[in-house]
Formats: C-alpha cells, structure tokens, sequence
C-alpha cells in the first residue's frame, strides 16, 4: 500500500469516528419541551393541567394529553412527594426508559486503549529498527552528512 492510500484511509477513518461520537452525543430533537419552574409544574398538577408525567432521573417531562410540552428539573432529592400528587390528581406518570450507547460506541471506547498500546507499540518497533539508516534506536552521535 502506498502512502497516498494510507493517508486517504487514515482521513476517512478519522471522518467517520468523529460522525459516530458527534451522532451519539448529540441528543437534538425537532419538538423539544419548554422549560418551566417547578413551582408552576406543582399549580398545573394541582389545577389539572396536566395529564402526563415522565420523570427522568431530576428531569419532570409534563403536558396535556398525551404530550410532553414542558420540562423542569426537580429540586427533590426523591419523588415521594411528587408521586403522591400526581396520584392523588389522576395524573398518569412513568419513568423514561434509561438511555443506552450504541455498539459501536460501547466498541469504540472499550477497544481505544488497546489500539494504542498496540500504535505506540509499533511505533517504538519501527524507531529500533534503525539499520544503517541513521533512524534506529542507537543511532545517536552519528553524522547524518
């Protein structure tokens, strides 16, 4: 294989690992909620303005119907209280399903330290293969001329 072809796989490789980590962490959607005080949240549950709960970690999804229009963060550290509202006012709530990595990405990072132990690795072979080139490991004080 020659260097140009090497240079053009490396430029590719590169290009699609930083489209698969900016894919993976980017969690951009075309409908996203608006954000609400949860003291307001709290007047809409306790008025019935809301119908639907997805509580996602200190994340409260919440809206009319069946859509999740608003958001707040929860300042408790448990939902006990919040649970108890919610089911006291007929208000249908459920936990959003825990987000997993893609397989590549769970690849892609398992696989990284090993690949570059194995690069630094052949990288010092290559330096002590010094034959009379002057580039090897013990090629230090001669003359390059």
């Amino acid at each position: 294989m020659n260097d140009l072809t090497k240079n053009i796989l490396v430029f590719i490789v590169i290009i699609v690992v930083l489209l698969s980590v900016v894919s993976g962490l980017s969690d951009v959607s075309s409908n996203s909620p608006q954000a609400r005080e949860y003291s307001e949240f709290l007047d809409q549950v306790r008025s019935g303005g809301v119908d639907v709960v997805e509580i996602d970690g200190q994340k409260i999804r919440f809206g009319p119907g069946d859509q999740l229009l608003y958001y707040t963060i929860s300042p408790e550290t448990d939902n006990n209280t919040l649970i108890g509202l919610l089911d006291d006012n007929g208000v249908k709530f459920g936990a959003a399903e825990p987000k997993s990595q893609s397989i590549i990405g769970q690849l892609l990072i398992s696989s990284f330290p090993i690949l570059l132990l194995i690069g630094v690795w052949i990288y010092f072979m290559r330096q002590m293969q010094g034959g009379g080139g002057g580039r090897g490991a013990m090629s230090f004080g001669k003359s390059k001329a």
